[in-house]
């Protein structure tokens, strides 16, 4: 992902702590963080990978909740302070043209 947000002319910082849910990526000049979420920890809807085990169902429905609820706090803390919150899949971060297209322009997309 990084190579391919490089090669599209993106410079991004890593991990910025201050801003709200640590962001895997920053963008300053777009004010856009992208976080990359796995598809099973975060829920990605209809994703094979978004599977709930069969042992123990009340524990990760609850700890799947707690973190889909922590995301959109995020999102909405990030939104607040005048960021944009982009999520990227982690099915389809092998495939950037899904993703690249969610990233901002210099025409303020």
């Amino acid at each position: 992902m990084r190579s391919a947000l490089h090669r599209a002319g993106y410079r991004f910082r890593l991990h910025r702590k201050g801003l709200p849910g640590r962001p895997d990526i920053v963008l300053p000049k777009y004010r856009t963080a992208v976080f990359v979420h796995g598809c099973f920890w975060h829920r990605h809807r209809n994703c094979r990978f978004a599977y709930t085990p069969k042992s123990r169902v009340a524990f990760w429905k609850e700890k799947f909740r707690s973190n889909i609820e922590r995301d959109h706090r995020s999102a909405r803390e990030l939104r607040r302070l005048g960021w944009k919150a982009v999520t990227v899949w982690e099915c389809e971060a092998e495939q950037s043209s899904k993703w690249l297209r969610r990233m901002p322009t210099a025409h303020g997309t």
